[in-house]
């Protein structure tokens, strides 16, 4: 069975994992990523790092996931904003001649998506559209085992896609985007404007829902909805087999995710009513993702 070399490289953290083309972790090492202290230190780490994996010539592939929109074909970011000096580092190629095989480069979402597309919860179907929901909102269609990035490498950046434009004005994102209306961040940030009371998290404003809390309840209700208007747009552009969610907010899926099926389906065409929405399988997206990349480009 092939096996390839997962990076997930944040900008705190680093791990480096030789895993099964069926997504099994045979061997991780993980430490600090040194991610602001520039290129020359970030990889010459990384490198260090893979040398400490068990037999890592035997992997076919290097696959490399990292925050923020990628230059697939480049194999650079094109943004860096948590590893500053990435932006059009030839990252994918460096890595690639120091260790004479094939590497590939994208966002960490993506990879994530890309996880649960090959051997997750959306294996064994063609178009799978994976969604996070923490504390913002990312996403990722995979077509065929591979994930579909567009020419500036922004295809899935999902998060300022509107819902609204009557909404208030919250930061950087277009008035009414929907990781400030319907992430964690948003839902718990809405709550508290409305009651005047602080929460710890937003598994607080569910709870108090079910308790019947007027301000809680009609939070979650809009909450319910935005994502409901989200993923039949989403369905409308692609008509994924599956939705799969991840990401920290499906700890309460059962408190809203029957409400965002109905407000899907209540503005959905009836043709996709029956497309499957289901919690994403994998405890370790993103490493294992990083690692089917070279896999979904046939190494």
């Amino acid at each position: 069975m092939k096996c390839y070399l997962g990076i997930d490289l944040g900008g705190t953290n680093v791990r480096v994992a030789k895993i099964t083309e069926d997504g099994q972790v045979l061997a991780q090492v993980k430490g600090p990523s040194y991610g602001q202290e520039g290129p020359a230190r970030v990889m010459a780490n990384i490198k260090s790092l893979v040398r400490e994996i068990p037999e890592w010539k035997e992997c076919s592939g290097i696959g490399i996931g990292v925050p923020g929109p990628v230059d697939t074909k480049a194999g650079c970011m094109v943004l860096s904003t948590n590893l500053p000096g990435f932006a059009g580092y030839p990252f994918a190629d460096e890595m690639s001649k120091e260790f004479g095989m094939p590497a590939f480069l994208d966002n960490d979402a993506n990879v994530a998506a890309l996880a649960e597309a090959l051997v997750g919860a959306g294996k064994g179907l063609n178009y799978v559209f994976y969604t996070t929901i923490s504390t913002g909102i990312g996403g990722c269609l995979v077509v065929d085992g591979k994930t579909v990035s567009g020419k500036h490498g922004f295809g899935g950046e999902v998060a300022n896609i509107i819902i609204d434009r009557n909404r208030e004005k919250v930061n950087y994102l277009n008035v009414g985007a929907i990781e400030n209306e319907a992430s964690g961040t948003g839902l718990k940030r809405k709550y508290e404007k409305a009651s005047g009371e602080k929460v710890k998290h937003t598994g607080v404003v569910f709870d108090k829902a079910q308790e019947g809390d007027p301000f809680a309840k009609a939070a979650v209700e809009e909450f319910e909805k935005d994502l409901g208007q989200y993923f039949a747009t989403i369905a409308c552009v692609c008509d994924p087999d599956i939705f799969v969610l991840g990401g920290g907010m499906m700890k309460s899926a059962d408190k809203f995710l029957p409400g965002v099926i109905e407000q899907y389906k209540s503005m959905s065409h009836t043709a996709v009513h029956d497309t499957p929405f289901v919690l994403a399988a994998l405890e370790e997206p993103g490493i294992i993702g990083a690692a089917m990349l070279p896999k979904s480009h046939g190494c």
